[in-house]
């Protein structure tokens, strides 16, 4: 009776122990793209108290990232996913492909790095591209924007106006100590031909206004205070390549 116990006993820690794991990996699932891997998230909350499914995340053949925003079980779920490493100053460069001049008002693309708790709190340490009109027809469908170093600071933005040749555009930000040079693009390009959007940020308070020490990246596809498409449609963004350029 002792043996059948403990067999019993052992049986159950192994069935546990590989739910343990199985459930790790769900929530640890990674993608390698553009040379980096990167976290897929997978959970409930925000922006936008939105839920967060790795199925919304996948590379094609061409190893082109693909975020959807899908309608399952009753439900919209959104995609984003993270580098795994943080990056610091340099250029970053992001090839979008889709019609982001054109996004449902409650659809929001983000390009952007994000602070992390030993960092700082939300609300700071943040450099953001982003598309949407926040549930506004009328509002710009572009936006940059810097979340401060410090909360003593104030976020600063500038919002753009613009309508694309094409499926394809290059969205950029050069981030210095000192500085962040935003820029968009008609095409996917490494230069500076058709640039339809630029904004330099240079405050004279730089060390509190701009972010000085290096953050990991994200790139998301969400829906403004989790309100679905107002066009009832799923959305699917495509980000052909994404790179790094240290200065």
């Amino acid at each position: 009776m002792c043996l059948r116990l403990v067999l019993w006993i052992l049986l159950l820690s192994i069935v546990i122990w590989s739910n343990e794991l199985r459930n790790a990996a769900a929530l640890d699932q990674t993608i390698r793209f553009s040379g980096y891997d990167w976290h897929i998230r997978s959970d409930q909350g925000a922006p936008g108290d939105n839920t967060w499914a790795a199925d919304n995340v996948w590379l094609d053949h061409q190893g082109h990232l693909h975020l959807k925003l899908a309608y399952r079980d009753g439900q919209w779920t959104c995609a984003e996913i993270a580098l795994t490493r943080r990056l610091g100053f340099g250029r970053y460069e992001f090839w979008v492909g889709g019609r982001i001049d054109r996004l449902d008002k409650n659809v929001v693309l983000g390009l952007f790095n994000y602070t992390t708790p030993d960092i700082g709190p939300d609300g700071t340490n943040e450099i953001d591209i982003e598309f949407a009109k926040w549930g506004t027809d009328s509002a710009p469908p572009g936006s940059y924007t810097v979340w401060p170093g410090k909360l003593s600071s104030h976020r600063k933005s500038k919002s753009f106006d613009f309508t694309l040749s094409g499926d394809h555009s290059t969205h950029r930000f050069t981030w210095a100590s000192r500085s962040i040079h935003f820029q968009s693009l008609h095409g996917h390009r490494r230069n500076n031909i058709y640039e339809y959007a630029q904004w330099i940020f240079a405050p004279k308070a730089y060390a509190q206004s701009i972010p000085q020490v290096p953050l990991p990246v994200h790139i998301n596809l969400w829906l403004r205070d989790g309100q679905p498409p107002f066009d009832g449609k799923e959305v699917e963004i495509i980000i052909r390549n994404f790179k790094f350029t240290p200065q």
